[in-house]
């Protein structure tokens, strides 16, 4: 059982084994893309094989759709050469269950895929192509945040983005520069309307994506390299709209445990490619079985009934809404918690976590108890009901590989969104007082102490990867189990409001977290008894 057009000529094998497979003409549907595609993706990962690629598949085997989809990938070539094009753009889709059942799935949707590569031109002429039709009515993005960043972390222009500005739209060189010399080849070709949707996880994302295109705009247009009317064009929402959105679902890497299954089952050639770039990429995707996708309903070249695969479409105001319920209180913060006390406390999995009583009773307090308080409810999805999906399906499913070491990448960047926040909301509240929050500050402390690179056993282990380790490890590097604390040497950090949301010393936070540090640093095994003295028993 080969995943590509041949091995799937034997129907009978694969759903003998338990396979749903495609139920369509797919040389039909390919066709009827390359004709008039509607929606083209740029990120060729997990979440858009496990979540849209899977929606849109299920859509033509309803009869909803009868085009699929088209994928580029413009930050690591090789997902194309290696993982796509050999399956005929065939994947497999793992959906791991809470009660322990799987549904698998060969999913046919993608029915084309390229390299975002301006100096391929056979590669990058398609890609203009369809960025001609009249028919495309999206272009959707998972690029991560830090795609739509033009700048380093010092904020200097990235010198991929500085020659773009001056070399113009002709072959550029940077991500988001090709997506704009894409869209300029649409407003050449009459200025048709499309919506550009960011699907990242990351808030106000359709503002994160139309910045950098704008600028892109403007510097071409500033520099006579692009027609005047090009930044117009950006800024007209009848034409290029820039919607918000939000999605969840949780897609770990490949999973070992999974692979096997599907060998066992007869899948061939399933072994997992790590390309030049360090992405980590198989034939399959293992991902949970909840999912949402909120989206703002501003597509000015119209859409196709994605309602009906299970997306919700809204106003932005209620996409924020949700956005900031899942990523303030009902997931993120709960996840982030999970993650550095984790680390700490040699968990390799966030399923096992879920069977910790101090670290579930952590969570719940975090989210229910601190957080729930001063959430907006939303409407379309009921914030109690979240959270309790969360903490009692999501959270506890031991069938989803997923790693507290995964979840604390870049956890310096989350700090001030998944706590800050609600600090925020507890200042501006008038019958909230920010001294009654004692978790979200045992959290900081568990971060410092994470910052150390110690276990509770006092074993040393590897920080994830994060933009600002240099920036703060140097802070806590005198920090050892069974010394002290000198508070003046973090203050630095405690004031710092681009990590917390706040300055810990103007809302009267600091001191709670300095003591709670110096408890979780009194020798081996502190932290495990810090939980269980200031974490509330179920």
């Amino acid at each position: 059982m080969k995943l590509n057009e041949q091995g799937l000529a034997d129907r009978a094998a694969w759903q003998a084994a338990g396979y749903a497979l495609p139920n369509y003409d797919r040389a039909q549907v390919t066709k009827a893309t390359r004709e008039n595609p509607f929606w083209i993706h740029f990120g060729a990962g997990n979440i858009f094989r496990a979540y849209q690629a899977r929606v849109v598949q299920e859509l033509i085997n309803d009869g909803v759709l009868d085009r699929g989809l088209v994928v580029a990938e413009g930050f690591d070539y090789e997902i194309i050469e290696k993982m796509n094009r050999p399956h005929d753009d065939y994947g497999i889709a793992v959906t791991l269950k809470a009660d322990g059942s799987i549904e698998k799935a060969v999913v046919g949707s993608v029915v084309e895929s390229h390299i975002l590569d301006s100096e391929n031109d056979v590669e990058f002429e398609r890609l203009k192509e369809i960025f001609t039709k009249d028919s495309l009515q999206m272009a959707s993005f998972t690029i991560t945040e830090k795609g739509y960043s033009l700048v380093n972390g010092k904020g200097e222009l990235l010198a991929d983005v500085e020659k773009d500005f001056q070399a113009g739209p002709q072959k550029p060189a940077s991500y988001i520069g090709k997506v704009a010399a894409l869209l300029y080849t649409r407003f050449l070709a009459g200025e048709k309307p499309l919506a550009m949707v960011s699907m990242d996880n990351c808030s106000h994302n359709g503002d994160k994506l139309y910045a950098a295109i704008d600028r892109f705009a403007k510097e071409w247009v500033d520099r006579k390299l692009a027609d005047e009317g090009f930044a117009a064009y950006i800024n007209d929402p009848a034409k290029v709209s820039f919607p918000w959105s939000m999605i969840d679902k949780i897609t770990p890497r490949p999973d070992a445990s999974v692979e096997q299954m599907l060998k066992e089952d007869g899948v061939e050639e399933l072994d997992p490619v790590i390309t030049t770039r360090h992405t980590y990429v198989a034939p399959f995707v293992n991902a949970e079985e909840c999912e949402y996708l909120v989206i703002e309903d501003a597509f000015p070249n119209g859409r196709p009934p994605l309602e009906k695969g299970g997306l919700i479409f809204t106003q932005r105001e209620t996409v924020d809404k949700v956005e900031k319920m899942k990523v303030c209180t009902c997931l993120n913060p709960l996840h982030t918690c999970l993650a550095v006390f984790g680390c700490l406390l040699g968990y390799e999995k966030i399923s096992e976590e879920m069977k910790d009583a101090e670290l579930t009773a952590l969570i719940g307090e975090v989210g229910y108890r601190e957080g729930l308080p001063v959430v907006i409810n939303p409407g379309i999805l009921d914030p109690t009901e979240f959270i309790d999906t969360v903490i009692q399906v999501r959270l506890p499913n031991p069938f989803m590989p997923d790693t507290p070491q995964r979840i604390a990448t870049d956890t310096s960047q989350k700090l001030a969104i998944r706590f800050g926040e609600t600090i925020k909301a507890y200042q501006a509240a008038p019958d909230k007082d920010v001294n009654d929050l004692k978790l979200i500050p045992l959290l900081f402390a568990g971060w410092l102490r994470y910052l150390m690179a110690v276990d509770d056993t006092g074993k040393a282990f590897a920080l994830s990867p994060d933009p600002l380790l240099d920036t703060v490890c140097p802070y806590v590097a005198k920090l050892e189990l069974g010394g002290s604390v000198d508070a003046e040497s973090l203050r630095p950090v405690l004031e710092n409001e681009k990590i917390f949301g706040v300055n810990l010393y103007e809302v009267g936070m600091a001191d709670k977290v300095i003591s709670y540090l110096k408890e979780m640093i009194a020798g081996p095994g502190a932290v495990r008894e810090t939980l269980k003295k200031y974490v509330p028993k179920k």
